[in-house]
């Protein structure tokens, strides 16, 4: 059975999206054949942040619509063996998602042999979030050490654990994992930014890494390159950790300390 990973937070502009593909890209790197599905209707920017833009020709709702095949939809990574993405539609209303469409899907996709069905939420709680995360095993909540975006993150998780396909039939609850964002240690000590502890207390969920604010992700996403590929900048190095830990790696949590400076550096700025 295919294991059904939901990125999903309460606002917008945390690192849903670079999320997903970094996730999905480490996972396919690691030898497990993984989709990345874009839940974002009407928006798209999957497509652009795995550098495929100029090769969708179907998406997601022409195979919900029965408008091509899901093989027709599904866009192979240059990159990476084993990873595929399903790209949204620009020009359709959310409400083209449906239970029934979406399930199609994801049983074709089990049917393919995909090990791992990454599914990029859109932001906040309305059609397509919930879409999203009706079907998840597992959910990766995104959040930025700000009040809002956690509080904005305690919701959703309210909505997985009530509303989730699990939920509504009894099963074992959709196992929650928490990825914080853009997380300055020196901010942190300032006061300026809530410490890691801090979410923890608010959200109680496991935390499964914490990716530093880089340049490099900018940097990646203009370029089209999912940020775990980046070999040397601090945010490519966190992401695979996220993904090492999730396949039951024992890797210790970096990044949670203000970045040593080489003496160099201290002494002459």
């Amino acid at each position: 059975m295919s294991k059904i990973i939901v990125v999903t937070s309460g606002k917008g502009g945390v690192g849903k999206t670079t999320t997903s593909a970094a996730v999905a890209t480490g996972l396919a790197h690691r030898g497990h054949k993984t989709a990345v599905i874009d839940f974002d209707i009407g928006l798209r920017n999957l497509d652009l942040v795995m550098g495929c833009e100029r090769r969708v020709v179907y998406d997601f709702v022409n195979v919900i619509r029965d408008e091509a095949r899901l093989n027709q939809a599904l866009i192979k990574d240059k990159r990476v063996d084993n990873l595929y993405i399903l790209p949204a539609s620009q020009t359709r209303d959310k409400d083209a998602l449906t239970k029934e469409g979406v399930q199609a899907v994801l049983d074709e996709l089990d049917q393919q042999g995909f090990e791992f069905v990454v599914c990029d939420s859109p932001a906040g709680i309305e059609h397509g979030a919930h879409m999203a995360l009706y079907f998840a095993d597992e959910a990766f909540v995104v959040t930025n050490p700000e009040v809002s975006s956690v509080r904005d993150s305690d919701r959703i998780l309210g909505i997985l654990q009530s509303r989730s396909k699990r939920a509504e039939e009894g099963l074992e609850p959709v196992r929650e994992h928490l990825i914080v964002t853009r997380y300055e240690p020196t901010r942190v000590d300032r006061g300026d930014m809530l410490s890691v502890e801090d979410i923890l207390d608010i959200l109680a969920i496991p935390l499964l890494g914490v990716v530093p604010e880089c340049k490099s992700v900018l940097q990646a996403s203009n370029a089209g390159v999912p940020v775990v590929l980046d070999e040397v900048g601090r945010a490519g190095q966190a992401y695979k950790d996220i993904v090492g830990r999730y396949l039951g790696e024992n890797i210790p949590q970096r990044f949670l300390q203000p970045e040593k400076k080489p003496l160099f550096k201290r002494l002459f700025g």
